[in-house]
């Protein structure tokens, strides 16, 4: 039997990295590198849960916020 894997490096195929973290308020957030998509949660958890099944479960693109991150909502 023979595997072919297959590998890609172009940003077009990679899942989105996601941030995951508290903001100012206290807050989980989770939100896209690009702001494409975010949400504020109830708990840690939560938040993975959320960015996991956005970015099509690569827990590897999660990246998880030392510092306080905000979801900037458009008016």
């Amino acid at each position: 039997m023979m595997i072919q894997v297959l590998a890609s490096h172009s940003s077009d195929c990679a899942p989105p990295i996601v941030f995951v973290g508290k903001n100012r308020a206290g807050n989980w957030v989770a939100l896209e590198q690009q702001g494409a998509f975010g949400g504020l949660f109830i708990n840690r958890a939560e938040a993975l849960k959320y960015a996991l099944f956005k970015n099509g479960h690569h827990p590897e693109s999660i990246i998880e916020a030392t510092r306080e991150i905000e979801l900037d909502i458009p008016s």
